[in-house]
C-alpha cells in the first residue's frame, strides 16, 4: 500500500493522491490518516485544478469550508415543515433554503439516534450557507415529542426506528426536495452514527440519490444474531444494490464501526466493483464532529467536512 506524507501547505492546495485503490496518508498538523478509494480518484479537492480557487462563484456548485467572499450576499431560509413519510405518515422536517432562485443541490441528513436534535439543525444550515437545499425528517415521529433525548429513548425502548420506516421517510423527504422549483434535480443523503448506518441503506434502497456519505455509521456489519424486527438484514448484504457513489468518514479509535467492520465493508465494495471513498483518522473515535462532547476532534472534523463539501460538489453539482 502506497504512502505520502503531505505538508500542511500541499493539503490546502489540494495535494494527495490516491490511484488504483491505493492509500494515502496525510501528516496535518499532528494528523494522520489513511484515505482509500475504488475509483483511482485523487484524494485533493477533486475537479478544481491547482486546488480550491480562491473565489468561488454560486455558478461553481457547492461551496467549500470558509471559501466565502466578505462582499457577498448571504441569506437562508430555514423553518419546520411537514412531509408525507413511511405508510403517507405526516412528519415533521427541518428544512433550509439560499435565498436564491438556484438551482441548488439538495441534502438529506438522516437523524442520529441522540434523535432529532439542534446539532442536526445547525448542520442543515451549514449546507445551506455552502448552497444546498437541505432536510432532516424527523424519523423519531412516531415516539411522540418532546426532548430529543426523551424521543430517542423511547425509540430504544421499542427496538428502534424500524428501517423500513427510516428508508420510508428518506423516500418522502426526496420527492419534497425534488418537488421544489429551485432544485437542480440532484440529491445526496448523509447521516452520522445510526444516521450514516441508514445513508447507506438508503443509497442501496431508495433510488433517486446522487451520492450518500456514511459518517461513522454502527450497525453496517451485523452479525446474524444482532439481526431484530426493526433491522432484520444488514446493510452489507445490500452492497451489490448500492445505486450511488459512497463516501465514508471514520475514527480509528472508533468500536462501532470497529476499523475491522470498516475493513470488511471495503472489502464488499471492492467485491462489487462500487465507486466510493473511505478516509480514516488517527485519533479519532465516534462523533467526532460533535463539538458539545468529549469526542469532537476539531482539526480531523474539519478536514472531513471538507471531504463532504468536495463529495458532493462533484456529485450534486450539475
Amino acid at each position: 500500500m502506497g504512502q505520502k506524507e503531505i505538508s500542511r501547505r500541499e493539503f490546502l492546495k489540494g495535494a494527495g493522491a490516491v490511484v488504483g485503490g491505493a492509500a494515502v496518508a496525510t501528516s496535518l498538523l499532528g494528523l494522520s490518516g489513511c484515505a482509500t478509494t475504488g475509483t483511482g480518484a485523487a484524494a485533493g479537492f477533486e475537479g478544481f485544478e491547482g486546488g480550491i480557487p480562491a473565489k468561488w462563484d454560486q455558478s461553481m456548485g457547492i461551496s467549500m469550508w470558509n471559501q466565502i467572499r466578505t462582499d457577498d450576499y448571504e441569506g437562508m431560509l430555514a423553518e419546520a415543515v411537514t412531509i408525507p413519510g413511511y405508510n403517507g405518515d405526516r412528519v415533521h422536517a427541518y428544512v433550509s433554503r439560499p435565498l436564491g432562485k438556484g438551482p441548488y443541490p439538495g441534502v438529506i441528513l438522516i437523524p442520529h439516534m441522540p434523535g432529532y436534535d439542534e446539532i442536526l439543525m445547525e448542520t442543515v444550515r451549514r449546507f445551506t450557507h455552502h448552497g444546498c437545499v437541505a432536510i432532516c425528517p424527523n424519523i423519531f415521529e412516531r415516539f411522540g415529542h418532546g426532548l430529543p433525548a426523551e424521543v430517542a429513548a423511547s425509540a430504544r425502548e421499542a427496538g428502534g426506528t424500524p428501517d423500513d420506516s427510516v428508508m420510508g421517510d428518506c423516500q418522502g423527504a426526496l420527492e419534497y426536495l425534488t418537488s421544489m422549483p429551485y432544485l437542480n434535480g440532484k440529491v445526496g443523503v448523509i447521516g452520522m452514527c445510526s444516521g450514516g448506518r441508514h445513508a447507506f441503506l438508503a443509497g442501496c434502497r431508495v433510488k433517486g440519490l446522487s451520492a450518500a456519505v456514511d459518517c461513522w455509521g454502527g450497525g453496517v456489519v451485523m452479525p446474524p444474531e444482532n439481526l431484530t424486527p426493526a433491522q432484520p438484514v444488514a446493510p452489507i448484504d445490500l452492497t451489490g444494490q448500492l445505486g450511488c457513489p459512497l463516501l465514508g468518514i471514520f475514527g480509528n479509535d472508533d468500536r462501532s464501526p470497529a476499523p475491522e467492520q470498516v475493513n470488511q465493508h471495503e472489502e464488499e465494495l471492492k467485491k462489487h466493483g462500487k465507486d466510493y471513498a473511505f478516509y480514516r483518522y488517527d485519533g479519532a473515535g465516534h462523533g467526532f464532529w460533535y463539538y458539545d462532547r468529549e469526542n469532537y476532534r476539531p482539526v480531523q472534523a474539519m478536514d472531513s467536512w471538507a471531504k463532504v463539501f468536495e463529495f458532493f460538489n462533484k456529485h450534486l453539482r450539475g
